[in-house]
């Protein structure tokens, strides 16, 4: 029995996906946003090849820099889309889920997904850091609780689709971060991976792996996010999960 994606190749069906770019003005406003003209371009969808599997990426700025070394990695293999946006937390990801899945015409083949580190970060309206993060005063944007139910709730809704889910690990908290701490990453982490595995979702454990990189990869001290180099170390393990996931449908495609 062929695969949705050995399918559509086979009947020569053609889906076309115009490039989606972010504007100037929604993209200046995208909280902890990567800086620089390059990042700007992973905003910048491919047209869809008939002949490619179409890969979505979901998931907050550490997933807006690693998501074109992941296009680079996959090119020739895979079309890799990513939301217009900022993925925030999980319950933003509850209320704009139906608009990213249809954001281009036909079916997902790979959905790659992340949620977590706004979902633990603390937040104060009087704070003076970058997005009034403030883990002493603030209040947590998603208790473990709430995230919880709002993972439920995304991963019901992309199993709807049909397509071949992996579920990116939060990557880790550094000492020193303004409005989150160290150990949630590994509870919110647990929770999630919980789900996951009550699903039969596929795991991409990219808090493990950054781990093996760290500090160097950080962009600064305290800082969630990463260096160029950084984000591009995380891509290979994106790059080769997803691989894994397609070679897996092609392999069920030829059965």
């Amino acid at each position: 029995m062929m695969n949705r994606f050995a399918q559509r190749v086979a009947s020569g069906v053609l889906f076309l996906a115009g490039t989606l770019v972010a504007s100037g003005e929604e993209l200046a406003s995208q909280e902890e946003l990567y800086e620089g003209k390059e990042y700007a371009k992973a905003f910048s969808n491919p047209k869809d090849d008939p002949n490619l599997p179409n890969v979505l990426l979901i998931g907050d700025s550490i997933s807006i820099g690693y998501t074109i070394d992941v296009r680079k990695l996959l090119a020739g293999k895979a079309d890799v889309f990513r939301i217009p946006s900022n993925g925030k937390f999980a319950a933003h990801g509850v209320q704009n889920l139906d608009k990213w899945l249809e954001m281009k015409p036909g079916n997902w083949d790979v959905i790659h997904f992340n949620w977590g580190l706004w979902d633990l970060c603390y937040r104060h309206p009087k704070a003076k850091t970058q997005g009034k993060r403030d883990k002493v005063n603030g209040t947590i944007t998603a208790t473990p609780e709430q995230y919880e139910k709002s993972m439920e709730q995304v991963v019901a809704r992309m199993k709807q689709t049909d397509a071949t889910l992996i579920w990116c690990a939060t990557t880790p908290v550094p000492e020193f971060e303004a409005g989150r701490k160290v150990e949630d990453a590994i509870t919110y982490n647990q929770i999630a991976a919980a789900i996951m595995k009550k699903n039969g979702i596929r795991i991409n454990d990219l808090y493990a792996y950054a781990l093996t990189g760290l500090p160097d990869i950080q962009k600064k001290k305290g800082d969630v996010h990463f260096t160029p180099e950084g984000s591009a170390f995380l891509a290979k393990k994106v790059a080769l999960e997803i691989s894994s996931a397609l070679a897996a449908e092609g392999e069920a495609g030829e059965r």
